[in-house]
């Protein structure tokens, strides 16, 4: 893959791109203030149809989404390895003188804990100028703008080059078999594409700036373990050398302790080469030096304590999230387990890993047992020197000038992972998060929320970037 610095010779290719994406925009001109309340009402439509997974119910979603296609005369499918758990699939004709292009949203959410919500979570409750409700960033944002796209290419009769495929996929919170996996191994002629965008990405702004654009090029992936001691059982009043509950405790401590060795990739060194480029002097030249060997041990420091994003982004993550042991408050259990939430970069040698860790551990008595959620196959990142990231850096440029778009590697993980392993030049995109709004009602925590004006925006880049790539010259 190309450098960073590389891309300085295609600047007359991304001046033309600038002035491609400008012809077809004004080709396809569209009156977005006239759009907004339609966006709108779509996205608190699928807002306040309940699809938290388990058990998912998202065919509701699926004939929601297929009604609204049919109101403009698009045909669509609904593709269902389970009839409660329909993926819905639409197709926007072109010439076929070159691949499809993929726009994808989920359907399912993940689950709530109401006590913990100020506003019901399936009310779809707009308040001062954001909309609540569980699926608002995750993904149902994105599930709206795709749909919005794909009515406004029929209503407005686009020519294209590409076939649009339109997917409202089900079963991605855990990526179970019935959503991407189905349609990936069964129902593959109908999603095949050349590109595809869908979630994970994000615009940055500042006070109403929009700074940076970071587009998921790649992402890790999810390779959980288990933590599993073994000691003698017996009653909880007699310490004794050879304690379960002990051993874990002290294997989880190790492993908090230990700090898997960092490398960037191509895609996480031109992401910090771009953003030093936009930061302050102090970011700018930790972002700068982060492989500087006498820097980069107060700079991983830094990370931990302030940027913990950035700090996973550099390295696989280990992190403990749930400790089980006994049954009963006077008997010392003979097994205790811990998990382990594991994202592997990209590239990771996941056997040599576990063996890492269990050099880390040094105690016989404790077995690491893993990986138990390979679902998400590990692929090649997306390339940042093609047509669609091309297109992408454009109408960013074009629609918040003075910003930079980053290629990112999303440190969770989504279902273009499927995608990207069948060959597919997959890209997540999202909406605008500014950086002065009060934290909190991000993705899959209490009050999930987003701003209306955000909505619209994603809706306008998805229109764009489509146009830029699919619309006939």
């Amino acid at each position: 893959m190309a450098t960073y610095r590389s891309k300085l010779a295609a600047l007359p290719l991304f001046a033309a791109l600038l002035t491609g994406t400008a012809a077809a925009a004004d080709r396809y001109s569209v009156k977005w203030p006239k759009v907004a309340p339609e966006t709108l009402r779509h996205y608190l439509e699928l807002l306040r149809i309940d699809t938290s997974n388990p058990p998912g119910n998202e065919t509701k979603a699926a004939k929601y989404v297929q009604a609204a296609l049919e109101r403009e005369g698009i045909p669509s499918k609904l593709l269902a390895l389970e009839p409660a758990r329909a993926n819905l699939v639409a197709r926007i004709k072109g010439n076929g003188s070159k691949k499809p292009i993929l726009i994808m949203g989920h359907t399912d959410v993940v689950g709530v804990q109401r006590n913990k919500w100020t506003v019901d979570p399936f009310a779809g409750i707009r308040k001062d100028g954001f909309v609540y409700g569980r699926g608002a960033q995750d993904d149902k944002d994105n599930l709206a703008a795709s749909l919005m796209v794909t009515v406004l290419l029929k209503r407005m009769g686009v020519k294209l080059d590409r076939d649009v495929i339109f997917v409202a996929e089900s079963g991605e919170e855990g990526s179970g078999p019935t959503g991407i996996n189905y349609l990936v191994k069964e129902q593959w002629d109908e999603i095949a594409a050349e590109y595809a965008l869908a979630e994970g990405g994000s615009a940055t702004a500042s006070n109403g700036k929009v700074r940076y654009l970071t587009v998921m090029t790649t992402e890790k992936a999810p390779r959980g373990a288990r933590l599993i001691a073994h000691g003698t059982a017996s009653h909880g009043s007699k310490p004794t050398l050879d304690n379960a509950v002990v051993r874990l405790a002290n294997a989880v401590a190790k492993v908090s302790a230990w700090q898997p060795p960092m490398r960037l990739n191509d895609t996480t060194r031109a992401y910090f080469e771009r953003l030093a480029s936009i930061s302050e002097p102090a970011a700018a030249a930790r972002y700068n030096h982060i492989s500087d060997p006498a820097r980069t041990a107060a700079i991983q420091q830094y990370f931990l304590s302030n940027e913990q994003g950035h700090y996973s982004n550099l390295r696989t993550s280990v992190v403990p999230t749930r400790i089980s042991a006994g049954f009963r408050a006077n008997v010392i259990p003979s097994e205790a387990e811990a998990y382990l939430d594991i994202r592997a970069l990209p590239d990771e040698d996941i056997g040599k890993f576990y063996a890492e860790l269990r050099r880390v551990i040094d105690d016989p008595k404790v077995d690491v047992v893993g990986p138990d959620n390979a679902t998400r196959p590990m692929g090649a990142p997306s390339r940042i020197d093609n047509e669609m990231f091309r297109a992408l850096e454009a109408v960013g440029k074009r629609m918040f000038p003075g910003s930079v778009t980053l290629p990112g590697m999303l440190n969770g993980a989504t279902d273009m992972a499927q995608l990207r392993a069948r060959g597919v030049q997959a890209y997540g995109i999202g909406p605008i998060a500014d950086e002065h709004e009060a934290p909190g009602g991000g993705a899959h925590g209490d009050d999930e929320r987003l701003a209306e004006a955000s909505l619209h925006k994603l809706v306008e880049y998805l229109w764009y970037a489509v146009l830029e790539v699919a619309a006939s010259r």
